[in-house]
């Protein structure tokens, strides 16, 4: 049996996820233990258990912050509201969010001025979508899948636009998109695509290796939509197995049975340090020839927050 591995490319982390965790790094290195992360930075384990090995402590909400101190606010961006918590309790806030997800932020503050209803296809519940509903939640609906869409409703006499969560399948969200123009043909389109870059193409390469694959192991964490998708995509296309892990060594002898060719990818906020130890375990089971299957490059990279680069420069670092 020829056994090998199709290494998805592009895979692992996108540039807002390391923007984030550079800010989180630098903020340690120039201000000292601790800095206070307002939820998971990223939606990754190992990140976030590193991260606090260094002196980062993450809490859920701006109340758990002392007054005064610096809190980061996570690559999945925060709500008015948020701000104006920290702001009461004078904390030095740096604002890790993901440009991509400021973009969305923007668009949401648009069409509320303009009084639209809006309607954000996404997770109800995901940090990001709590982010971007605040920013106009009197003109804000979330829809969440297709029978999200299905069942929606909205005022006949009102204008109506969608956003989406940047993280989702672009399949699905395209399905939700059609069915919500089929019951509301006047509906707006954003003014470019919110779903992130990173995402997009993390699934159009795992499509071009799930069909040919027995089993595709995805690195990355269960409260990751964007890890979450790639398994499903997977599935979608013809992998005939494929499972989620943190680690390799949540790896199970039983899934390799009869398994000759296995596709492995990573999600946006996954390191890849985690990827080569996956790799690694799977050359000791017999699976040493590793293919790349490299569906586009990717070269962006964003500017760590202002309000760091600032103080860097100030300490003149």
């Amino acid at each position: 049996m020829a056994k090998r591995v199709l290494l998805a490319a592009p895979r692992g982390y996108c540039a807002g996820v390391d923007r984030a965790v550079i800010t989180v790094e630098k903020a340690l290195d120039l201000y000292g233990a601790p800095v206070y992360v307002r939820k998971q930075i990223v939606h990754n384990k190992h990140v976030v258990e590193t991260l606090e090995k260094r002196g980062a402590i993450f809490v859920d909400e701006t109340n758990e912050v002392p007054e005064g101190a610096i809190v980061v606010f996570s690559a999945h961006g925060v709500s008015p509201k948020v701000h104006e918590e920290a702001a009461t309790r004078n904390l030095k806030t740096i604002d890790a969010t993901c440009p991509l997800v400021t973009k969305v932020h923007h668009e949401a503050r648009r069409f509320a001025a303009e009084d639209l209803q809006i309607l954000l296809i996404g997770h109800a519940g995901h940090e990001e979508v709590e982010g971007t509903a605040g920013e106009a939640p009197d003109h804000m609906q979330i829809v969440d899948g297709l029978e999200g869409a299905r069942t929606v409703a909205i005022d006949p006499n009102k204008k109506v636009a969608w956003l989406s969560q940047t993280t989702l399948s672009v399949d699905e969200t395209l399905e939700t998109v059609a069915i919500l123009k089929n019951r509301f043909p006047n509906l707006m389109d954003p003014p470019s695509d919110d779903i992130c870059y990173a995402t997009q193409n993390r699934q159009v390469a795992i499509k071009q290796i799930a069909a040919g694959a027995d089993l595709v192991l995805v690195v990355g964490s269960t409260n990751s939509s964007n890890s979450v998708r790639l398994v499903e995509v997977a599935l979608e296309y013809g992998a005939k197995a494929s499972y989620l892990i943190d680690y390799a060594a949540e790896v199970k002898d039983e899934w390799f049975v009869g398994v000759e060719t296995i596709g492995v990818s990573s999600g946006a906020s996954v390191p890849e340090i985690l990827v080569t130890d996956l790799l690694i375990d799977l050359k000791a089971r017999g699976y040493g020839d590793v293919e790349t299957v490299t569906a586009m490059e990717e070269h962006l990279l964003f500017a760590i927050p202002p309000e760091l680069r600032k103080d860097l420069r100030t300490a003149g670092k």
